[in-house]
């Protein structure tokens, strides 16, 4: 996992320690490069869909918000933290085999809110899904 040189150590720790937290680790999330303009991770397909056999639109969800929330707490800097005010997701195209990749940009990264893009892609570089997060950023 590709990290910027100058993040907080604690929070290098938390999440080099959790791999981005329990729920990514269950949909199998693997974070490949974390920053606060841009982070990229997958996650597989297999385990994460719903009872026809899709990609679960949740899981789609998951992927976004654990790459903008991370980067939102990148951005958020030592002694702060970020909190998820607002998510949506438009569903584009469906999936039942294989990896999901989660681009995640900065739309903006103000002071106390920061908002991210996250476009969800299949092996062949095509939109699955597009997500917009917005967190408020805090002092601890």
């Amino acid at each position: 996992m590709q990290l910027p040189p100058d993040l907080d150590p604690e929070l290098v720790d938390r999440i080099a320690g959790t791999r981005g937290g329990a729920l990514s680790q269950k949909m199998g999330i693997e974070l490949l490069e974390l920053s606060a303009e841009r982070s990229v991770a997958r996650m597989p397909v297999e385990g994460n869909t719903q009872v026809i056999g899709l990609l679960h639109g949740g899981a789609h969800v998951v992927l976004g918000e654990s790459l903008g929330s991370i980067s939102a707490a990148i951005h958020a800097g030592p002694g702060r933290y970020a909190v998820g005010i607002e998510i949506n997701a438009t569903h584009s195209r469906s999936i039942t085999e294989g990896w999901v990749t989660g681009t995640c940009t900065a739309l903006q990264l103000g002071r106390t809110l920061c908002t991210h893009e996250i476009v969800n892609t299949d092996e062949q570089g095509r939109r699955l899904s597009t997500i917009r997060i917005t967190n408020l950023l805090r002092d601890r």
